[in-house]
């Protein structure tokens, strides 16, 4: 690597801290918008009579996109690590350069994957709640209370947001620091 090339990359201490405030605001609003998600799907689940398809596919879905949240939790409390590591004032005791953009590739990777479970859990609600709402007459809902839109669909929908909202974050959040963190002149 030329001189050049070097002096592109950012100060460590500088990087070193950016990433560790970063890593903890990430952690907390992974753990915010997972604990009301996993919450509210729990909520749905167990107060659902009888799951239309749609919407039970969507719950199915959004359990895995939820899990991928999970993983991203845990990325996010190693990314702290990290960020402590780098701190060090002994050279040999920081993760390297690649170390660290390894760590940042998986953290987006699987933001990423939370991001497209969640994204189609959420359509698939959507669709599925919108399917119902067409296919029924206005009036018909005052007889027969099981064709209803009942919250629990709009709080399955409210909770595949939030994960869509926690794995956006997360890629936001990775895909910077990565950016920065891999600067290099061409």
């Amino acid at each position: 690597m030329n001189k050049s090339a070097t002096s592109k990359l950012p100060d460590k201490s500088k990087f070193a801290n950016t990433f560790r405030i970063l890593s903890r605001i990430s952690y907390w609003i992974h753990i915010l918008l997972g604990s009301i998600s996993g919450i509210t799907l729990l909520l749905v689940f167990f107060s659902r009579s009888a799951t239309n398809n749609g919407a039970g596919v969507g719950i199915f879905i959004a359990l895995f996109s939820l899990i991928a949240l999970g993983f991203r939790v845990y990325w996010a409390y190693r990314y702290r690590q990290l960020a402590k590591q780098l701190q060090r004032v002994n050279p040999d005791a920081q993760p390297s350069r690649t170390k660290i953009i390894q760590f940042l590739r998986i953290g987006l990777l699987a933001s990423l994957v939370g991001l497209l479970l969640a994204l189609v859990a959420s359509e698939i609600s959507l669709v599925a709640l919108v399917a119902n709402a067409i296919a029924r007459p206005q009036g018909v809902a005052v007889y027969e209370r099981e064709h209803v839109i009942r919250s629990a669909d709009l709080f399955l929908i409210l909770a595949q947001l939030n994960i869509l909202g926690a794995h956006f974050f997360g890629s936001i959040n990775s895909l910077g620091l990565l950016s920065w963190i891999s600067k290099e002149e061409v």
